[in-house]
């Protein structure tokens, strides 16, 4: 069984100061504005998850990518294959076991013991020996109506989420589960365009191109098209409850070409004879307008940049992206935002989320920016930081800059649906954890701790992401 008071102090009083700030949230809502799970989970009235290892581990690349350090397929958990048998699937779920011990100490290991505990009621340890009785005591649950998609979103008690979409999407399964009234939550798409600003990047980008324009009823294969056919897609997918716009380059520089340059270089990147140096200039005016357009629009800007995306290419050929190979890279937010926060930053209905992997730039950057300029929040810690420790250093360094009100709040980024609540949990208790060294230094009141509590889970992320 999973300890009441898991991450508290080790400290007796500070730890009683943590369980009282914990009860103030540890029921509230759930507000998971990024993710990742297909909207299919929630459209279907009565979608089950086929299996244990579907439930967590095929979709769940943090799971996925430890295996794969030691040595296992991908193929054999499921990724990228169209007909997992169930004798697979369980035998994936017994790798899972086999290999349990590579977990430990890791976050996964705490995500999944949680999960087990609080969602199925299961409180035998997890391992070698126990990995198949597991697996059929989940199989067993799944089947169940009280564990179809619909009846855990109600469990977890989530309030709003909203999925990554395809640019040219519909978003017909959106409105039509938005439109029933049994589905428990507000459910919103988000705008991602990636793929159309990184015309080097993206394989047949002119194709893409052509596609965006039938779908946007404009012809894009020019500039000034291709603009406003993005345009019109931002401006559909907030007319259908998008909140955000999310993007995920190698920098966010918004350097702007001259009108001849940027024409020209659209033209070659039209006809396939762009270099990639001539793609990251084409990339960062793009998303110079996608700045724009927020101004216009008013979506939120969610940026993950300074990544090494899909870093194994042998990988990437057999099983495709999001199979957890990305690794951290250097970032430089003072010098890529300079010209973007000199001419919006000053604008508080403009807000814009920066998350980082490098969280040198926590203190150094992120935190001094964001205590200055209204337009900037600092995204939760993600990836390879939404762990203990980093997720405490994160609030050391950006509060101490910028203050609470300047957080994103809790960022699941997950495809794992289980692990939502267990994510948000976590964080809860870590905000708790942090803020009752707070309270028992004097620095901060009970009550107002009380109040940084509630307002991290609840006010902070509806202000930010502009849910009200």
């Amino acid at each position: 069984m999973v300890n009441a008071d898991r991450l508290f102090p080790a400290d007796p009083a500070t730890r009683d100061i943590a369980r009282e700030l914990y009860a103030e949230v540890k029921d509230l809502p759930i507000i998971s504005p990024h993710g990742h799970v297909p909207v299919e989970w929630f459209h279907d009235k009565d979608y089950h998850f086929a299996n244990p290892t579907e439930l967590f581990i095929t979709p769940d690349h943090y799971v996925t990518r430890i295996m794969h350090s030691q040595g296992v397929d991908l193929k054999d958990l499921g990724v990228g294959q169209k007909n997992f048998t169930e004798e697979q699937s369980k035998h994936a779920f017994e790798l899972l076991g086999k290999y349990w011990y590579a977990y430990v100490g890791t976050p996964m290991q705490y995500w999944f013991d949680d999960e087990l505990s609080t969602v199925f009621g299961i409180d035998k340890p997890f391992g070698p020996d126990t990995a198949g009785e597991i697996y059929d005591e989940i199989n067993d649950d799944l089947k169940q109506p009280e564990f179809s998609t619909r009846a855990l979103v109600k469990k977890f008690n989530i309030e709003f989420i909203s999925t990554t979409d395809d640019t040219l999407d519909d978003l017909h399964l959106h409105d039509e589960t938005n439109a029933d009234p049994d589905f428990p939550a507000r459910l919103a798409p988000a705008f991602r365009p990636d793929l159309y600003l990184e015309p080097y990047k993206t394989a047949n980008w002119a194709h893409e191109v052509e596609k965006l324009g039938e779908v946007a009823g404009i012809d894009a294969t020019t500039y000034a098209g291709f603009t406003e056919a993005l345009r019109r897609r931002r401006v559909y997918f907030k007319e259908h409850g998008a909140v955000l716009s999310d993007h995920s380059h190698a920098d966010v520089r918004t350097d702007r070409l001259s009108d001849t340059e940027v024409n020209r270089l659209f033209k070659q990147a039209m006809a396939g004879n762009i270099t990639p140096e001539e793609g990251d200039k084409l990339r960062r005016h793009f998303f110079a307008d996608q700045v724009e357009m927020a101004q216009e629009d008013g979506l939120v800007m969610t940026v993950h940049p300074h990544v090494h995306r899909d870093y194994d290419p042998q990988n990437l050929a057999q099983y495709g992206v999001n199979i957890g190979a990305d690794i951290p890279a250097k970032a430089e937010y003072a010098v890529d935002l300079k010209s973007l926060l000199n001419k919006y930053g000053n604008n508080p209905d403009f807000h814009f989320v920066a998350f980082t992997m490098d969280e040198t730039v926590y203190s150094r950057e992120l935190g001094p920016l964001a205590g200055f300029y209204p337009s900037l929040y600092v995204g939760a810690p993600w990836w390879f930081l939404d762990s203990p420790e980093p997720i405490l250093r994160y609030f050391d360094y950006i509060t101490t800059a910028a203050g609470f009100t300047k957080l994103s709040g809790f960022i699941d980024d997950t495809r794992a649906l289980c692990s939502i609540p267990t994510r948000h949990d976590t964080n809860r208790r870590l905000t708790a954890r942090f803020v009752s060294g707070l309270v028992a230094d004097h620095r901060l009141s009970l009550e107002d701790g009380k109040k940084v509590m509630r307002d991290s889970v609840q006010s902070g992320p509806r202000h930010v992401f502009k849910l009200d």
